[in-house]
């Protein structure tokens, strides 16, 4: 069975690191810092066969070019982005991943928002999102659209509400801060957030976080629900229409009064 183990880095990213079953092969997803891969592989005599990126940011991209002067044949396999340097494949929406060592397949989807050229990738149960989804939260959008970030969540929302999500960030309690502020009466979130402090006192990660969790207790994934639209309009202080008018209010909200 696949492994898969979070690398904390810098001062709240984790870097995903799979370990092929049966060999010393191991895989690394969004390697911003290449300090904690380098010293997980040798702890644990690994190779690594191959680099998973999501999305350009420095914080996701950083560690790739030691990481290959390191290891030259591990495959480095992103978006197509020129910002993105070292890439060996490239890949885009339906695409399959065939990683060294690993009898899955991932397959790509395309989930701009948080930026124009984001991906994610789904593997047997598992979303590696990068900064599309977070446990109780989104990303900021940067050079994406509102528009865009609203219907790459809504595509994952669809996703079986088992599957695993893999996020790059641990900014769980203060993405459920301000879903209290969404939805303040919500038992769900209530006891999600007794939960994640009580992980986070052992010095535990939050994350991954079953999506039917995310169903239950994220914002930015019911807005669909009367009370987050009701929540939404009147930050907006006018009627909203659809889901997409009220992911923007949302996130709007969240980037002008709460972060």
């Amino acid at each position: 069975m696949t492994r898969i183990s979070p690398l904390p880095a810098f001062d709240d990213n984790y870097i995903w690191l799979l370990r092929a079953p049966g060999s010393t092969g191991a895989a690394v997803v969004d390697p911003g810092d290449e300090s904690p891969v380098f010293e997980a592989l040798e702890r644990e005599g690994l190779t690594l066969t191959a680099i998973l990126i999501t999305h350009h940011h420095g914080d996701h991209t950083g560690g790739v070019a030691d990481l290959r002067t390191a290891y030259p044949g591990a495959q480095v396999v992103g978006p197509a982005e020129q910002r993105i340097r070292g890439l060996t494949h490239t890949v885009g929406e339906g695409g399959l991943v065939a990683l060294p060592g690993f009898a899955e397949s991932l397959r790509v989807l395309e989930v701009p928002g948080h930026t124009a050229s984001h991906i994610a990738y789904l593997w047997d149960g598992v979303l590696f999102c990068g900064d599309t989804l977070f446990a109780g939260g989104c990303g900021r959008v940067f050079d994406g659209t509102f528009a865009q970030l609203c219907a790459s969540l809504r595509r994952i929302a669809a996703l079986p509400p088992e599957t695993q999500v893999y996020c790059a960030h641990e900014y769980t309690l203060a993405n459920l801060g301000f879903a209290k502020w969404v939805e303040p009466d919500s038992a769900p979130l209530a006891e999600r957030e007794r939960e994640a402090r009580r992980l986070r006192s052992a010095g535990l990660p939050t994350v991954p976080s079953r999506l039917a969790l995310e169903l239950a207790t994220n914002p930015f994934l019911r807005t669909g629900e009367p009370g987050v639209i009701a929540a939404a309009e009147g930050f907006a202080g006018r009627p909203l229409h659809g889901h997409t008018e009220v992911f923007t209010a949302l996130r709007q909200w969240k980037d002008q009064r709460y972060d």
